[in-house]
């Protein structure tokens, strides 16, 4: 498929989505919070249950996460990205996965060896990120990072779109970049998630990026690095999955601090939650 058909599909997909918005986003979601800094995951439950309830399929939260439900811990990817990040604490995370029972463990390429070692013999997957958190590496650098991690063990990648070169207009730069990610993830049985850095975008942009990645056969669309100016927010979410439809997973990152916030994303339909420190959610929820 050349770039003008692709630009053509996407932005037929977009048209209709957004106009199938109203241009409000989600219901209540519509107004700006005094102060807002685009954090609703973090910062406020009643937009990160908006968010949840928009379709999001996992969320990422931040390392001070305090409560959540047990039967939820399934649905997390207990996350260890910092770069100061040690081989203690990547042992802890792996540790608090296996007893807890959460999806996966995400972390850098260079720990997944350990993760993978750590994580024998367990359901939890092992999780990586490639052209993070970026995304402006070379098609070609992605790939090739996606062959060493799933050699090294990894099951899950999530990979960062190439930013600039959808704000650009190279659809078919964009489409074939997370095409050959998907392509090698598949090859050898894993999944992809492709992050978009949402806070980046416009709804337009956003609407065109999803539709690419489904195209080109990513697994999940997810919202944020965590390294961006911002993280999900429910419009985002909603839009997001307008476009993907219910084949396709939705992750929305940010950072999840309480029960109720977590609570508020699995009760609206999420599937999967990206979270730092989630052993304090399960803690709490026990208690």
């Amino acid at each position: 498929m050349d770039s003008a058909e692709l630009e053509r599909i996407a932005a037929e997909i977009a048209e209709e989505l957004l106009a199938g918005a109203g241009g409000e986003g989600v219901a209540g979601c519509q107004d700006v919070c005094p102060g807002c800094v685009q954090r609703c995951v973090q910062m406020c439950a009643e937009k990160t249950r908006a968010i949840v309830a928009a379709g999001a399929d996992r969320v990422s939260a931040g390392e001070r996460l305090t409560r959540v439900d047990p039967a939820l811990a399934a649905l997390i990817d207990h996350t260890i990205l910092k770069p100061e990040a040690t081989r203690e604490d990547v042992v802890r995370v792996c540790r608090e996965a296996r007893r807890y029972g959460f999806a996966s463990v995400c972390v850098n390429p260079h720990w997944v060896p350990l993760v993978a070692q750590e994580l024998r013999g367990s359901p939890v997957k092992v999780c990586t990120v490639v052209g993070f958190p970026l995304g402006a590496t070379s098609t070609a650098a992605k790939v090739c990072e996606t062959e060493l991690v799933l050699r090294d063990g990894a099951q899950e990648v999530d990979m960062v779109m190439n930013i600039g070169a959808l704000k650009s207009g190279d659809y078919g730069v964009v489409e074939s970049d997370i095409r050959l990610v998907a392509e090698a993830c598949h090859r050898r049985g894993a999944i992809l998630k492709v992050i978009l850095e949402t806070a980046l975008l416009d709804d337009t942009e956003k609407a065109i990026a999803c539709a690419l990645a489904k195209l080109a056969g990513a697994d999940f669309v997810k919202t944020s690095t965590g390294f961006a100016k911002g993280g999900a927010t429910a419009a985002d979410v909603a839009l997001m999955r307008r476009i993907v439809g219910p084949q396709m997973g939705v992750k929305a990152s940010g950072g999840i601090r309480t029960l109720e916030d977590l609570k508020a994303m699995t009760a609206a339909g999420a599937t999967r939650i990206g979270a730092s420190a989630s052993v304090k959610i399960v803690e709490a929820a026990s208690r």
